[in-house]
């Protein structure tokens, strides 16, 4: 969430151009791309796929003359996970159990973090305090954790790890504290490694520097966490030793003995050598609860006026370029969505993966459909107007995108609550409080809980003399279990695409009501209003969504859409835009102004059905007592498809899918310009019109060519790893099903000669960020092989053997073309193949098309003349040639694998 973009040459009408911004701040331009490339780039290096996610662009002055902008941004993100439940319970910190740090050294990081967030306005505190609490990610230490606590997971009972807490605000502060409590412990400030020499120790307690655990362990599995660190090279520090006397102890000393705080010999300890000696009780057990004296401020808010004559296609014009509605491909492009393997749903839908998915969805393994469905809902500018039912419309909006994946039983959703809220200012407290209760009493009505969930309650900026608050935010995320991962209901319209007409029912749960107040469109016309959408009823909310979970279930729904952001025109605009099909609608139970009608966001959402179903799934809706309307037809294929929509039998829009479509994209468009290569972005943009549905077809029968593979004999492979690959999970799993026997095989290994190469018939290169690309992709992995002796020397024995072969993905494959394993096996000290930079000059994750050609490879053959989607994710991937290896390569029919235009 940030405050309104001012594109240059892009006007947005309704963003005010002469206000004043902290001058020390980054603009909300370089908020909304530089943030998201962090968040983007991070995920790429870890190895987690982004796969939902919003977007809020607000500024403006409300009817009190109050300025509410998101001039301190949120940048909102969350992950999910599975746990075995055995081992989800802690174990107590008992006498003598031993303190351990996992991941990176102390920096001089995030100091003051917590108390800098804490601020009730931002711009108060000094400019260095607030660049020093700042903090700096390194995703590749967080996967080499990663490694290393998973690793210890999947050891199930003999996990050594007894308890575990993430180090987030306090620093060492605040985890070793919870780690121990109640027994207490000392920690020997000589036994962490420092990443600056020049770090005092109070900057070691409170410095919170990122990718860093806190775990307890028996002393004799010290050495098993040691060699497991030392694989992953992941640095490892035992800390300290928990004593049972309940204080925790913070030691200077050199020497690190330990038998005096375990024999209670610490009564009298030197004050200079001991900065920290605290009672765990009186600081975590009895501290007393603060007391908010909360006062309300009266809001004034006035009726929407819209503009006389203001028509539909005049309305959409503005609506659709809202950052919060338009296309946000600018962010899907450039962050991998596919990586793990594990993604069954991310956010793009349809021919043309066009982000605009309600749930994400993903497998809890390899070889399982069940898997966890999630989705997201913030309604922040409704609150303006009126808090309470701001809260209800964010609980419905995750819930009305949740319900297309099927999951196992409303009650079984839980939920995270992020509150960012200027809550310290007047009146702000206590509107945070009608919007909790408002939220907590819908939520028991559903039969679902918040379970986790972080605030940030100093949403204030100061600028010049003025205090701006932003709005405040209440983001709910859902998740549920997901008995079958290839149940989910996308937007995109799919009935034209397979020559018949959907049936489109709106589950309207309005009740009547249209209103206006806090949507996209009062914000494109500078205004509030005074009445919004609310959750009408909670029952027949339930009923609405077991109804349609049921008709998921038993698969009679090709479409589905949430009415939210933009209201119902533009919840079936993106249906028309996700399945490049039109549609003729008519809305003709409503009675309130055709506008209204239209861009009201009142809870509800559309259903494309199967003609046959239409009846059952209508009367289903019935029965359940659920308000339900048919209101048309999914016709017309392609890009010039038209779209008609009537209001009580009044044509009040006649369009085509690709004239609104430019629209809804250019916003999205504009935003590239920032953050790709322009001519990309334009030629991206300009082909629009051009582009068509894939093809796809298959050479060969899967299940036929799969039953052959398991009776073969099992062929020994090593999947290699080395530090930042993300890659090796998905490719062993793959290879597990083609029926190979796989061996997680990491550089560590060979370098250490635990393993050799001599035992593998097959050697496996898999994706990810090796070194984190610091030297170029692939170029550190290399060095690692070329540089060692008794490496390449079994590289150039396992190339010499006969029965051998490779596979290189992604950094896999730009390993490979370094190591000169790739084209002619003359040039391999001058590679005649090198992977370039993307042209448009950044990291790019796509679905695109391919056709597979005749060629000499073991594994593709008999998959000739298949045209297949497949996913690409990399920004150095581009294939360069010499002119002369080219010409080889062409030769021998070694370029197996061709893009297919899809315009």
């Amino acid at each position: 969430c940030a405050n309104c973009l001012y594109f240059s040459g892009y006007d947005l009408p309704w963003e005010e151009k002469d206000k004043v911004y902290p001058g020390n701040l980054a603009s909300p331009l370089e908020i909304i791309i530089e943030a998201s490339n962090g968040a983007s780039n991070y995920g790429n290096k870890f190895g987690e796929p982004v796969i939902s996610g919003f977007v809020r662009s607000y500024g403006a002055t409300d009817d009190a003359g109050v300025r509410r902008e998101w001039i301190k941004p949120i940048m909102f993100s969350g992950g999910l996970g599975t746990i075995d439940a055995n081992l989800a319970k802690k174990i107590p910190a008992k006498r003598g159990m031993k303190v351990v740090k996992i991941g990176g050294p102390v920096y001089r990081i995030g100091v003051g973090g917590g108390s800098a967030s804490s601020m009730e306005v931002q711009g108060d505190n000094s400019m260095e305090l607030d660049f020093g609490a700042v903090q700096r990610g390194d995703p590749e230490m967080e996967q080499k954790l990663n490694r290393v606590v998973r690793a210890c997971a999947e050891m199930g009972d003999d996990n050594p790890i007894l308890s575990i807490h993430d180090q987030g605000a306090g620093g060492n502060g605040n985890v070793l504290k919870e780690l121990v409590e109640p027994a207490g412990a000392v920690i020997f400030t000589r036994n962490f490694d420092l990443g600056d020499p020049s770090i005092s120790t109070l900057e070691l307690w409170g410095a919170e520097y990122q990718e860093s655990d806190a775990i307890l362990c028996k002393p004799e599995d010290s050495d098993l966490l040691k060699k497991i660190a030392a694989r992953e090279k992941c640095p490892i520090n035992f800390v300290g030793t928990v004593t049972g006397n309940g204080k925790i102890i913070v030691s200077e000393e050199e020497n690190c003995d330990i038998s005096k705080y375990l024999n209670n010999e610490d009564k009298n300890l030197d004050s200079s050598k001991h900065p920290v000696n605290l009672e765990l009780e009186v600081i975590l057990g009895k501290m007393p609860c603060k007391v908010f004296n909360l006062r309300e401020m009266p809001l004034q808010r006035f009726p929407m006026k819209l503009p006389n004559g203001l028509t539909v296609l005049s309305a959409l014009d503005r609506v659709l370029r809202l950052p919060s509605i338009a296309s946000k491909r600018y962010l899907t492009n450039k962050v991998d969505r596919c990586v793990t393997g594990l993604v069954a749903q991310q956010q793009c839908v349809g021919p043309l993966h066009t982000p605009l998915a309600d749930v994400a969805v993903t497998a809890i393994s390899h070889f399982s459909t069940k898997g966890i469905a999630t989705s997201i809902g913030e309604q922040p500018i409704k609150g303006l107007v009126n808090e309470a039912a701001g809260a209800r419309m964010t609980v419905a909006e995750a819930l009305s995108n949740l319900v297309f994946a099927r999951v196992s039983a409303l009650q079984d959703v839980k939920c995270s609550g992020n509150w960012m809220w200027p809550a310290k200012l007047p009146g702000e407290g206590a509107a945070l409080y009608k919007a909790c209760s408002a939220m907590c009493s819908l939520m028991k009505e559903f039969g679902i809980a918040i379970d986790g969930g972080k605030d940030s309650l100093s949403m204030a900026v100061r600028t010049d003399k003025d205090i701006v608050k932003a709005p405040g935010a209440l983001v709910i995320s859902c998740y549920a279990p997901c008995p079958d991962i290839r149940q989910v209901v996308t937007p995109d319209l799919k009935a034209p695409a397979i020559g018949q007409q959907g049936c489109l029912l709106f589950i309207d749960l309005s009740y009547g009501k249209s209103r206006l107040g806090g949507t996209a469109l009062s914000q494109v016309y500078y205004q509030l209003g005074n009445d919004v959408p609310d959750v009408e009823d909670a029952q027949a909310f339930k009923n609405a969504f077991n109804a349609t979970q049921q008709l998921i279930a038993d698969k009679k729904v090709f479409a589905g859409h949430d009415i939210s952001d933009g209201g119902l025109i533009t919840c079936l605009l993106e249906m028309c835009f996700a399945g490049i099909s039109g549609i003729n609608v008519d809305i003709i139970h409503k009675p309130a102004p055709v506008i209204d009608v239209l861009f009201s966001e009142e809870v509800g959402w559309i259903l494309e059905i199967d003609e046959k179903f239409q009846n059952e799934a209508i009367k289903m809706f019935q029965c359940y007592g659920v308000p339900v309307y048919s209101i048309g037809k999914s016709v017309g294929l392609g890009m010039n498809s038209k779209i008609v929509v009537k209001v009580r039998n009044e044509i009040v829009l006649s369009t085509t899918v690709i004239d609104s479509m430019n629209i809804w994209e250019e916003t999205s468009y504009q935003l590239e310009r920032y953050q790709t290569n322009i001519i990309c972005a334009l030629e991206e943009f300009s082909s629009l019109r051009e582009r068509t549905i894939p093809a796809y077809c298959l050479g060969f029968d899967p299940v036929r060519s799969h039953s052959i593979l398991k009776d073969l004999e099992r062929v020994r492979v090593a999947v290699i790893r080395e530090e930042g690959i993300n890659g090796d999970r998905e490719m062993a799993a793959s290879l597990l099903e083609a029926g190979f026997d796989v061996w997680d095989v990491t550089m560590q290994d060979l370098l250490k000669n635990r393993i050799t190469l001599d035992v593998f018939r097959g050697i496996i290169f898999p994706g990810g960020f090796s070194y984190a690309d610091v030297c170029g992709s692939a170029k550190g992995w290399a060095a690692s092989f070329l540089f060692h002796p008794s490496l390449r020397e079994q590289l150039s024995r396992f190339v010499a053997r006969e029965n051998t072969f490779s596979l290189g993905v992604c950094n896999g494959c730009q390993l490979m073309s370094l190591l000169g394993w790739v084209g002619d096996e003359n040039t391999k000290d001058r590679p005649g193949i090198c992977l370039d930079h993307n042209l448009s000059e950044r990291f790019e994750c796509r679905w695109t098309t391919v056709r597979i050609k005749n060629s000499p490879s073991i594994m593709l053959k008999g998959m000739e003349d298949s045209v297949l989607g497949v996913w690409v994710a990399h920004g150095e991937g581009r294939f360069t040639f010499r002119e002369e290896v080219l010409k080889i390569l062409e030769q021998n029919n070694c370029l197996p694998i061709r893009y297919v235009l899809t315009f």
